[in-house]
């Protein structure tokens, strides 16, 4: 990587690490507060729609971030503070009305997303839906916002905001304890810790807004003012990227939907998602955040026909690292994946069942970690080209698909049968298969159609690289695995901690030095990148 790249690529993953781990504490005090209990239960089908948003229109990375980046990278400063101010205009009146949708409808929402909840457990979550549904608003505007900020080489507020959301859920957790104690896992508790847990999770959205303010108008980019300006050609552009890339990332949260309209039947099943989901996400949205945010603008300039050898080998180098990073780490999560779970969360409410329940669905996610990561490479690239249509094709095709799989592998429910296929039911982490089928099937079509694009790609040599990856991967996890379970470790936390470190850290080796040894270049980078850093850690 280039130096440039590389210093940014630090900066955005030592901010996006502070968010992670942020985020990894608040679902430690959430598990320990609700564990997998109505409040929490109530809380992720509730959050279906806010959360979509806020991912989706919010997220670094997400449609609107990547539009914004796409087309400002490109643009001088004064003209970006008009297109943002025109952009803000148009996308907050439509989100407005949004946010008001949300708050007459939630009843009836919640019906659509949950049909099979309990009645306890859908009125919580009607409350707190309409808590939450300012976030639709605040979401456009942190996207927009942060994309600009990127634009404007300005990467460690947009990745390191997002601790602001768990840090308000945390201290809102906090002092419900202080008030309640022990008691806040009682079933008659349930609407009140429903409510503090969706009225911090609005204030957080709140903040990751109100804290870039200072920045857009220190880099000039911030007008309070309403511009209805559709004219512009850098509004036509941003809104030509941002309809079918929102559409495409809107088709992938759909399929959380889909999900969800499943889980609602089997019991505890998307309080389990929830957990297992953010262990899965804490590390890809480190990566990710760290590879994407930097290479997006990269590609963003090289869409000129002479410099197309250029930027096929930048695809090759996101894609490589994505497999580089992802390949060890979702095996290994495969491999140790309830002692993973027993570790980050049994305590207070969340018990060895929970774990087992967290863990088998943790098992499932580590399978397609790789896909996932891989997959937002190739969409970047497309946005990069200006082409939004071609992921929201393949996006729409993946929402039959999950459908599909989703309804194969928890048995093929039924109204008039409970199981057409019995011996084909996963239950929850039948869910999570059908995702990471729908991910690698995805991915494979768009990497297909870019070379197409393109005029062709070295799908062979990436293939053969790959591979030797994969199979050093495999190689670390069993070793991993088998260290985990022979060993006599040690009971309670620490044994926990010894179990994992040490398991991990093995697994890590072997895969560092496979992997080195098989000659793949990216590999390299990312083994000579983590050395280059320990010493400094151990200086330090």
């Amino acid at each position: 990587m280039a130096p440039s790249l590389r210093r940014i690529a630090l900066i955005v993953a030592v901010a996006t690490a502070l968010s992670k781990v942020a985020g990894l504490v608040r679902q430690q005090v959430i598990a320990a507060a609700f564990g997998v209990g109505a409040a929490y239960d109530a809380y992720n089908y509730a959050y279906v729609l806010p959360g979509f948003l806020l991912i989706l229109l919010g997220g670094i990375n997400g449609p609107f971030h990547s539009a914004m980046v796409s087309v400002l990278a490109r643009r001088p400063r004064q003209e970006g503070a008009h297109v943002l101010a025109a952009i803000n205009t148009l996308v907050g009146a439509g989100l407005i009305l949004v946010t008001l949708l949300l708050l007459v409808a939630a009843d009836p929402l919640i019906s659509l997303v949950g049909p099979g909840l309990e009645p306890e457990v859908h009125a919580i979550a009607v409350v707190q839906l309409r808590w939450m549904a300012p976030m639709a608003l605040f979401a456009g505007l942190i996207g927009l916002g942060f994309g600009a900020l990127n634009a404007a080489d300005v990467f460690w507020l947009p990745s390191v905001s997002p601790m602001l959301s768990s840090l308000s859920v945390i201290v809102g957790l906090a002092l419900l304890w202080w008030q309640l104690g022990s008691e806040i896992a009682l079933p008659q508790q349930a609407l009140l810790g429903g409510v503090v847990l969706a009225g911090t999770t609005t204030v957080g959205a709140v903040l990751q807004w109100l804290i870039q303010l200072p920045e857009l108008m220190r880099r000039g980019l911030q007008q309070f003012r309403l511009v209805w300006d559709w004219s512009d050609p850098g509004v036509r552009e941003v809104l030509q990227v941002m309809g079918p890339a929102t559409l495409s990332s809107g088709m992938l949260q759909i399929n959380v939907f889909v999900s969800l309209f499943f889980a609602s039947g089997i019991p505890a099943a998307a309080a389990g998602l929830g957990y297992a989901n953010l262990l899965v996400q804490t590390p890809l949205g480190l990566i990710s955040n760290a590879l994407l945010v930097p290479l997006l603008p990269l590609y963003a300039r090289l869409t000129a026909p002479e410099d197309r050898p250029q930027l096929i080998q930048r695809v090759r180098q996101g894609l490589m690292l994505s497999n580089a990073s992802m390949l060890p780490l979702g095996a290994l999560m495969v491999a140790l994946a309830v002692p993973i779970v027993a570790l980050i969360y049994e305590r207070g409410a969340f018990d060895e069942s929970a774990a087992t329940l967290v863990g088998q669905l943790l098992m499932a996610y580590g399978i397609g970690m790789p896909a996932y990561l891989a997959r937002d490479v190739l969409v970047r690239v497309f946005y990069a080209l200006g082409d939004g249509v071609t992921p929201f094709r393949w996006s729409l095709a993946g929402i039959g698909l999950n459908a599909i799989f989703c309804w194969t592998f928890v048995g093929g429910p039924t109204p008039w049968t409970p199981q057409v296929l019995p011996a084909l039911y996963f239950g929850a982490a039948g869910l999570v298969l059908a995702t990471v089928a729908v991910n690698l099937i995805t991915t494979a079509g768009l990497l297909l159609a870019l070379s197409q694009r393109l005029g062709g790609l070295p799908l062979r040599a990436w293939g053969r690289d790959t591979l030797k990856l994969l199979l050093a991967a495999v190689l670390a996890a069993g070793i991993g695995w088998i260290l985990a379970s022979v060993v006599g470790w040690p009971p309670g936390l620490w044994g926990r901690l010894l179990q994992t470190g040490l398991s991990s850290g093995v697994g890590l080796l072997v895969y560092g030095t496979v992997a080195g040894a098989a000659g793949v270049p990216e590999a390299r980078d990312v083994i000579a990148l983590v050395t280059r850093r320990l010493p400094r850690l151990r200086r330090s």
